[in-house]
């Protein structure tokens, strides 16, 4: 139930979908994985929107050369707490009443099943492929949500999975692109964390359409956008049982 401050602060969204889905909200537990360029505004406006539990991953510290776009930070937070930790401090500041977990400590094989496995959904907003492989292979095997999103330059990409009904990561990119110091601009990773929180608004609200099963891509630079349907990988060596599929 919501109580007399929940019903004011978030009544301007609850006059768009209720107030069940916004206890949907309360009663949701997600992880957000990397809280820089992307999970800066991820964790921004899911902790404005009444995400009732917020898990944050990342053991790096803020860097000088972070400040562009992860713009949960500033100079006086350069190489000292985690950035998990300096951005649960943040937004506890803006909304005293969720929870929030951090994890300082790098997400690996041994320990992502422990870390989320209490989580309803997870949130991609990494930096390197490596990673969001492992997520990937995690949550197609507990048949948890993943919100996929990626950033270079002024473009961006997004995608939902949902494991059973839509493409995997390992289906759309089976190879993973070689590690480089990537250009980037803060726009482009504001707007991308943007639209994954509001992925994962739409999926536990049930409002609107997501992008289960679609591929959103837009160059900012050109103004150019599309959304393209994708389709599971017969081949795809992590989701192919998932649909009773042989692989090749």
């Amino acid at each position: 139930m919501l109580n007399e401050k929940e019903l004011r602060r978030y009544d301007r969204q609850i006059m768009i979908f209720g107030k069940y889905a916004q206890e949907k909200l309360k009663k949701a537990r997600v992880a957000i994985v990397g809280v820089g360029g992307l999970g800066s505004p991820i964790s921004i406006y899911l902790t404005a929107a009444g995400i009732g539990y917020l898990f944050l991953i990342d053991e790096q510290k803020p860097k000088l050369s972070n400040l562009n776009r992860q713009i949960l930070y500033g100079e006086e937070d350069l190489n000292k707490k985690a950035k998990s930790v300096s951005a649960k401090e943040k937004l506890k500041q803006l909304n005293s009443q969720i929870k929030i977990k951090t994890w300082a400590k790098r997400i690996c094989r041994e320990n992502v099943e422990d870390l989320l496995n209490d989580v309803d959904i997870v949130v991609d907003a990494l930096d390197n492929f490596e990673t969001r492989y492992l997520l990937n292979e995690f949550c197609v095997k507990g048949r948890k949500p993943l919100i996929h999103a990626a950033v270079e330059g002024f473009y961006g990409q997004i995608t939902t999975i949902v494991p059973g009904k839509t493409a995997c990561l390992r289906c759309l990119f089976p190879n993973a692109p070689k590690k480089i110091k990537f250009p980037i601009i803060g726009v482009t990773a504001g707007l991308f964390g943007i639209l994954e929180a509001n992925e994962v608004i739409k999926l536990i609200t049930g409002y609107g359409d997501s992008l289960r099963g679609k591929l959103f891509t837009y160059d900012l630079r050109q103004n150019k956008a599309e959304c393209i349907e994708i389709k599971p990988n017969p081949s795809c060596p992590v989701c192919s049982e998932s649909f009773g599929l042989r692989r090749q």
